[in-house]
């Protein structure tokens, strides 16, 4: 086969991930205009005034200053111009500066949104490895005890409310056996790291602060751990079943009939081939844990999206409550469409159709 026609095959292979690849984020820009349009249109119906909740009750009773306010923040526009004067501002990386803190809501949510994320890929890691162990060893002791005592286990962890596990564990690790750190991200003793991720544990590591380093990560491990009690249940119980679907397949019951090591038995065919519809719940457990943080986050008094959210939302603080819900919109978007690319590259029918 000549040169040519090798790149000629090459391309053909490749045309089709492409377009399935162009396909989902044009489908996917689309959705985040309608996660726009969506998020402004429920903000401007959210009961109150927010000129009150921005000025205080004393300088909001003064005509001359509220006019001033509405003006400058365009309050007195239809919703279809507030909504436009909204969108030429969000291209232009401009989210409008927050009523509570006065700062650019930009930069609080580059602030916010880091730590989040920190706890957040902490948590999914950990409920992943755990879960696939579990919920494999699960599946393959079927109606065993093993079996039972998972599933028993699991089901207790989707039941335990999220807050009173946060609650507990701070009460009993940090006060009464104070082998835990604290609230907040680091200790009161140790110096932020220089920003480059904003994430602690990887700027310190990039600086070369052990001493931070391990300061973070142990402030990590009791958020990590209650969000990761969680999410384990659930995976688990996903997992057991999607492993149970492919046991039965002709390509294990033949690859066990050739003798193969159990080990990769386990891993080159039965996790392979139950991958796809883990690899959805991941991604919906990961967005869930990236959105669904408020509670555990003021427990920790960890300064996160959800702390962000929660301030917005209890000060009617109408800029920062758009930039926070076109974060999480964009945030789901963004795992729909790495999970949706990682389907088309690990099922070749998926892509082809």
């Amino acid at each position: 086969m000549t040169t040519v026609a090798v790149q000629r095959q090459a391309q053909r292979r490749r045309s089709p991930l492409l377009g399935y690849l162009l396909r989902r984020a044009g489908t996917s820009l689309l959705l985040l205009v309608g996660v726009t349009i969506v998020t402004f249109a429920l903000t401007n119906l959210v009961p109150g005034d927010p000129v009150s909740a921005a000025l205080g009750e004393g300088a909001s009773q003064n005509p001359a200053t509220r006019e001033a306010f509405i003006r400058e923040h365009g309050l007195d526009q239809p919703l279809f111009v507030q909504y436009f004067i909204y969108m030429g501002n969000l291209l232009r990386g401009d989210l409008g500066t927050s009523l509570v803190t006065g700062r650019p809501v930009t930069s609080d949510l580059a602030t916010a949104v880091p730590a989040t994320i920190e706890i957040a890929i902490g948590a999914i890691i950990l409920s992943l490895v755990v879960s696939i162990v579990l919920g494999t060893l699960a599946a393959y002791r079927r109606g065993l005890v093993t079996d039972q005592v998972i599933r028993v286990v699991t089901l207790v962890g989707l039941s335990v409310p999220t807050f009173w596990l946060a609650l507990v564990s701070f009460y009993v690790f940090f006060l009464e056996l104070r082998i835990a750190p604290g609230s907040g991200r680091i200790s009161p003793s140790i110096t932020p790291p220089p920003r480059v991720t904003g994430l602690y544990t990887v700027d310190y590591l990039l600086n070369g602060d052990a001493v931070g380093f391990f300061d973070a990560l142990a402030h990590l491990a009791l958020p990590v751990m209650v969000l990761s009690l969680v999410t384990i249940g659930l995976l688990t119980r996903f997992i057991r079943t999607s492993v149970l679907e492919v046991l039965g397949s002709d390509y294990v019951r033949a690859a066990r009939a050739k003798g193969l090591p159990a080990m990769r038995v386990i891993l080159d065919y039965v996790l392979r081939g139950a991958s796809l519809p883990i690899l959805t719940v991941v991604g919906v457990a990961f967005g869930a844990l990236l959105s669904g943080t408020v509670l555990v986050e003021s427990v920790f008094a960890w300064p996160g999206l959800g702390t962000y959210a929660y301030n917005s939302a209890a000060n009617l603080d109408l800029p920062g409550i758009m930039g926070v819900g076109l974060v999480v919109g964009f945030i789901y978007l963004l795992i729909n469409f790495v999970v949706d690319l990682l389907y088309g590259v690990l099922d070749p029918r998926v892509r082809i159709a």
